[in-house]
């Protein structure tokens, strides 16, 4: 009974301080997923030919489910425990990450994916980005540090060992993604601009260097050639259906079900979730979705503005970033704006891990952006 009135006290408590227009945000994107995951997963193939496929529909609802759980917990810790408990967690994470070239499940050339017992084919740097955020953030706003380009060599060492796990994957666009996230955070923590410049342009060359000359990268010098001159390779099939999708749906799109890339792209229903709903329901679909994150993104900087405490600004700063890279390089494959990287779409795409890893960021956004004072 005790418990139970704890928990009563705990949840009353989180209710009245959450921002509840952030959180309705949030639930509002998931629900948008879910959705196009059952009809993105043949809702009306199913019926028309009395076939259960189902499957990855429900699958998507077990994920939300251990999503709003990891959402809650999240954000409705004090302040000073999440930050503990994220650098205890990153520690896990990375744990996780190092098992994945030994024992992890290996698709198409690259090993990203480890098996867990609730998470079948589950990619660990979902779960290290948000964690990594945080610890990158008590790193920039530490007083511990006199000469403020310690606390950057610190922090570059620490994005460099996730680097080189993810180099070994091998998987760039993750890569490209965790280096831009850190170079957003190093700028706003005051740094230089000319040394950021300088220090941008190296890691552009160091990058070249290995995507050009270093046999493991051959796939992506092929992928970036025959984004250029696509009479090169054969790399472009699943980016030229994506865009004749998005052609073929229009502004309002053929109507549920009557789409048919998720049934000749393989993972469509993750990498190329947009070309699908914009098959089915055209341009005006993807153009309210993008308007959704908009605003969700708006709201979190406004929150931004009123907060005093570094650590905190540079978390939410460096949340936001990460899903407004993902959801730019996610549109920008789909629209063959960009190579083909593997990018889901946060808070739509299906996939356990990233449902996972974007619950967790909401959670700490949600923390991060609730009232102080109980």
């Amino acid at each position: 009974m005790d418990k139970i009135v704890s928990f009563q006290k705990l949840y009353y408590r989180w209710w009245k301080n959450i921002d509840k227009f952030i959180l309705a945000l949030v639930i509002l994107l998931f629900l948008v997923g879910l959705f196009f995951s059952l009809v993105s997963t043949s809702l009306i193939a199913s019926d028309k030919l009395n076939t259960n496929d189902y499957l990855f529909f429900f699958k998507h609802l077990i994920f939300l489910c251990i999503g709003a759980f990891s959402i809650f917990i999240f954000s409705s810790m004090d302040r000073e425990n999440l930050f503990k408990t994220s650098i205890i967690f990153f520690s896990a994470s990375i744990l996780l990450l190092l098992l994945v070239p030994l024992i992890g499940v290996e698709v198409k050339g690259s090993k990203r994916w480890i098996d867990l017992y609730l998470l079948p084919r589950f990619q660990p740097i979902e779960l290290v980005k948000p964690f990594l955020i945080v610890l990158l953030s008590i790193i920039l706003s530490s007083q511990r540090y006199a000469n403020v380009y310690i606390k950057y060599l610190v922090s570059f060492l620490v994005t460099l060992s996730i680097v080189f796990l993810l180099v070994l994957q091998p998987d760039i666009g993750q890569t490209l993604l965790i280096l831009f996230s850190w170079l957003v955070l190093i700028f706003i923590s005051g740094i230089s601009f000319v040394f950021l410049i300088s220090l941008f342009i190296i890691l552009i060359l160091l990058f070249s260097y290995l995507i050009l000359f270093v046999s493991k990268f051959s796939y992506i010098k092929s992928r970036i050639f025959s984004f250029f001159n696509p009479d090169t390779g054969t790399h472009n099939f699943q980016s030229d259906k994506a865009i004749e999708s998005i052609v073929s749906g229009g502004f309002f799109g053929k109507g549920i079900g009557e789409g048919t890339l998720k049934n000749r792209v393989p993972e469509a229903h993750t990498d190329y979730i947009i070309s699908v709903i914009s098959e089915e329901f055209g341009i005006i679909a993807i153009i309210l979705i993008l308007f959704l994150f908009l605003i969700f993104i708006h709201a979190v900087f406004k929150k931004v503005n009123f907060e005093n405490d570094d650590r905190s600004k540079l978390v939410l700063v460096g949340c936001v970033t990460l899903i407004l890279m993902q959801v730019i390089i996610h549109v920008g494959v789909n629209i063959r704006l960009f190579p083909t990287t593997g990018m889901t779409l946060p808070f739509i795409s299906y996939g356990g891990s990233s449902i996972v890893g974007i619950s967790i960021i909401s959670g700490i956004i949600l923390n991060l952006t609730k009232r102080k004072i109980d």
